[in-house]
């Protein structure tokens, strides 16, 4: 059972970027059962005002594109603010993030708008949502590969390391850690870098693979088609399991020290899909196999000793569980016509 410090979090201030996003508003309503007073920061160009629909009358909402925002306004944003959590960015899934490559770019802007934001109000901590793909592809080109990414695989501190991302998204999120580390080197900033991997659940969009795999199986597509061979492997993690080591990396990591939050389990994507119909209780006649989608990685899975060994944290969902979980909300939330819009599987609506 993950333990949280209620003395830490009831009534402090915190400040969640990104906050109507699918992880966000899950980190949102953790905040606000633990008593903290929630500010959330989001232009909603990914996520929703229903997203927030549990903690709307108890939180405060700022619609704010931190791209394009005046000193002012960033000062009053960030006033007072105690913890931050930033994860607004421009973000998809894979599909997505490959196809637009300038747009993911841009997020190094927004990360020093938030980290300048928290430096100049003296914020006692930020949590800087990273990623997976920050780590060198080559050390995932190997299908059937045992071995789990370490943080200090992508170590931004040492600067005369050899560095290596994956594409454009992955090298930003690289850069920024360097740019976090930059803040706390030259100011002091403390802070912590979270590195996800495949998160799943509710409220997430079908731009990402699983619920592009559920919106797919309950439209009933027939051929029923896979992006690559099926064979591409990844640690697929459940939206509660990383909000908790996020939470837990607020109260006790403060000095830089990246962490990853994944199960350190693979999964052939192909066996994913063959739970999916096993729980929903639909198999179709013929899979496609598209080689000609991007896939990325070919085998993923993060090293989660440092997050047990600093946090006390483990996953507390497997994969089918979390999958259940995820398809009973969204068979309740959406209304198959029975088609699959290829669009709906590149661009966030």
């Amino acid at each position: 059972m993950i333990q949280f410090s209620q003395n830490f979090w009831n009534e402090t201030n915190v400040l969640v970027t990104g906050g109507a996003s699918f992880i966000g508003s899950h980190l949102v309503d953790k905040l606000v059962s633990l008593g903290s007073k929630v500010t959330v920061v989001d232009n909603l160009s990914s996520g929703t005002l229903e997203n927030l629909q549990n903690s709307k009358e108890k939180i405060t909402f700022k619609n704010q594109d931190l791209e394009y925002i005046s000193k002012p306004d960033l000062e009053q944003i960030f006033k007072d603010q105690e913890i931050v959590f930033h994860l607004a960015a421009v973000h998809g899934g894979r599909g997505y993030i490959t196809t637009h490559p300038a747009d993911v770019s841009s997020n190094y802007s927004i990360d020093h708008h938030v980290f300048e934001g928290c430096n100049d109000s003296n914020v006692k901590n930020l949590v800087f949502a990273s990623t997976a793909c920050v780590y060198p592809t080559k050390l995932q080109d190997t299908i059937g590969s045992d071995y789990k990414l370490k943080e200090k695989d992508a170590d931004p501190t040492n600067l005369d390391a050899f560095m290596s991302a994956d594409i454009e998204y992955g090298w930003e999120k690289l850069m920024s850690e360097m740019q976090l580390h930059a803040f706390k080197k030259q100011y002091g900033l403390k802070g912590c870098p979270v590195r996800f991997v495949t998160a799943y659940g509710p409220r997430e969009n079908e731009t990402h693979a699983i619920i592009a795999l559920i919106y797919k199986a309950l439209a009933k597509m027939d051929p029923y088609q896979i992006w690559g061979d099926g064979n591409q492997e990844r640690d697929f993690t459940y939206v509660e399991d990383i909000v908790d080591g996020t939470i837990l990396s607020a109260e006790k990591i403060t000095d830089g020290t990246p962490i990853n939050l994944g199960t350190g389990q693979r999964y052939k994507m192909i066996d994913v899909v063959n739970m999916i119909f096993k729980i929903i209780g639909w198999k179709p006649n013929n899979l496609e196999f598209d080689t000609s989608k991007p896939v990325g990685a070919l085998s993923r899975a993060l090293d989660n000793q440092r997050a047990t060994d600093l946090l006390g944290w483990h996953p507390r969902f497997n994969l089918e569980d979390g999958l259940r979980e995820t398809i009973e909300w969204y068979t309740s939330t959406h209304k198959s016509d029975g088609s699959v819009d290829d669009e709906l599987l590149l661009e966030r609506k």
